[in-house]
């Protein structure tokens, strides 16, 4: 359909549509008080389902714990990675590797959202995610694209902080957003009527109840507009991208998704979260690990090029990290069990230290040698380059006062 959309007809957009479905994932960028920022974007690649740190990021060669993977040199001191991540070896010198990550969480569900949002789950309380904070508090009101993008899965979204801070979620990247536009067989006199007839239920509502959430929802439709119109929606879309690129993070979903990530910062985006599903090595650990090694490590090397390529990589953190570690212990079955006592993380760009080890492991992997890093202490490093005080508090509709991170401490030995 070839006829153009008036501001005022998107301004009333009924939530029956599948337009109104896109605006309902839609987040709010407000102003917020917040300390210098070293970073103006955040890329959280998610292993979704516990990698294990010995398989991957914490190797013990010659230990009866080290597996079937050996050890090699990254490129930098002390630093030695699985054979399955070559590519992230060689760049060695632009990562941190946090080996001292320990935790208490050792269910999925739990520990999914302690390292998303640095608090314990509570049944009276739902706490936001560091995107969903990212969102609320740098976001632009009057950006094209939405502040908070998920690519390849759910993720933890803005709790108390409202829906509208969530995540625009998309099952993959490399296309544009689907459902952008009138929905199929809906013509422009139509979907004008369907509009008309919002505003008056919720000018009745607003009248009846004082609901302040009106107000929110209408800016929200006033976003997805944008996003309809936007110049910058190509970021969604990979076909100008050329073949080497594409190849350079490899032709995986998740490569796709780390390739529009980086195009998303590039026009603004304040968070993306890229999942790449599959970790929870229970059974045949060695094989699903070494297949999972082969999709992330591309990837994450690309992103780190092409990020440094355009300038980008100092103003943008990338993490990538999962809930928890898998047990030094190898299972009957091959496989590797929870273990949140000890496991490991990484850093890069944004202000962060290349070529760094921090913390460490036992000759076995089983406990954190020395000090353990909290998942509060990550978060408030990540937080704290993105420019947000990970003290700052803001009250919950109960009043409940809560802060960015749970009493998180910014890990000043990884920061430049």
């Amino acid at each position: 359909m070839n006829q153009t959309l008036s501001r005022r007809a998107v301004l009333r957009i009924g939530t029956s549509s599948i337009f109104g479905a896109l605006a309902a994932r839609w987040c709010e960028g407000r102003a917020s008080a917040s300390q210098a920022a070293k970073a103006q974007a955040c890329i959280l690649l998610w292993l979704n389902g516990g990698p294990s740190h010995i398989d991957t990021f914490d190797p013990k060669p010659g230990r009866p714990t080290a597996g079937l993977f050996k050890a090699i040199k990254a490129r930098a001191p002390a630093m030695m990675l699985s054979e399955g991540l070559p590519r992230l070896a060689e760049r060695g010198n632009k990562i941190a590797l946090v080996r001292s990550m320990s935790s208490k969480e050792g269910n999925h569900v739990r520990a999914q959202y302690y390292v998303h949002t640095s608090y314990a789950p509570t049944p009276t309380l739902v706490h936001p995610s560091l995107g969903g904070w990212a969102c609320a508090k740098l976001g632009d009101r009057a950006a094209e694209l939405p502040a908070f993008v998920s690519i390849g899965g759910p993720s933890l979204g803005a709790g108390f902080l409202g829906v509208q801070n969530g995540p625009f979620t998309l099952s993959k990247g490399g296309a544009p957003p689907p459902d952008i536009g009138l929905p199929h067989g809906v013509d422009l006199p139509r979907f004008e009527r369907r509009q008309a007839a919002l505003e008056a239920m919720e000018d009745r509502f607003a009248k009846e109840t004082g609901d302040a959430k009106i107000i929110e929802r209408r800016e929200v439709y006033a976003k997805a507009e944008r996003l309809m119109r936007a110049p910058k929606l190509d970021g969604f879309d990979l076909a100008g991208e050329s073949q080497a690129a594409k190849a350079a993070y490899g032709d995986t979903d998740f490569g796709r998704g780390c390739l529009v990530a980086r195009r998303l910062v590039e026009r603004g985006v304040k968070f993306v979260e890229v999942v790449l599903d599959g970790w929870d090595t229970h059974q045949n650990g060695f094989e699903r690990n070494r297949a999972l090694m082969a999709t992330l490590d591309p990837a994450f090397a690309a992103l780190l090029d092409d990020l440094s390529q355009r300038d980008l990589l100092k103003s943008t953190i990338v993490a990538c990290m999962g809930e928890f570690g898998r047990t030094p212990r190898i299972n009957a079955t091959e496989g590797r069990d929870h273990w949140p006592q000890a496991w490991s993380a990484v850093l890069a760009g944004g202000g962060v230290r290349g070529g760094v080890v921090h913390g460490g492991t036992d000759e076995d992997g089983m406990n954190v040698a020395g000090p353990p890093t909290r998942v509060p202490d990550l978060l408030a490093t990540i937080a704290g380059q993105l420019g947000l005080d990970p003290g700052y508090t803001e009250m919950t509709p109960a009043g409940r006062p809560i802060s960015v991170t749970d009493g998180g401490t910014p890990i000043r030995a990884l920061l430049v």
